[in-house]
């Protein structure tokens, strides 16, 4: 996906890591977006956990899935 344009959001976290003057800043930074994701998908797992959606079964059953992407390599003959 190409994108020509930044949104709003976008926007502002470019300028705020713009704005950082050090390492330590930039790291701050970093960490306020961390906390914010990490309470936003908590908010997501106690809403599927509440609406019964995710319950003890489902993450067992997510633990022994294998997710990864399949990798296929396909040799060049030349």
């Amino acid at each position: 996906m190409h994108i020509n344009t930044m949104n709003k959001s976008q926007m502002m976290i470019l300028e705020s890591f713009a704005g950082a003057h050090d390492e330590q800043e930039m790291n701050d930074l970093m960490d306020v977006l961390r906390d914010f994701y990490a309470q936003r998908l908590e908010r997501e797992m106690l809403r599927l956990w509440d609406n019964g959606i995710l319950d003890e079964n489902r993450l067992e059953q997510l633990r022994e899935e294998h997710l990864r992407t399949p990798y296929h390599f396909h040799a060049e003959v030349i």
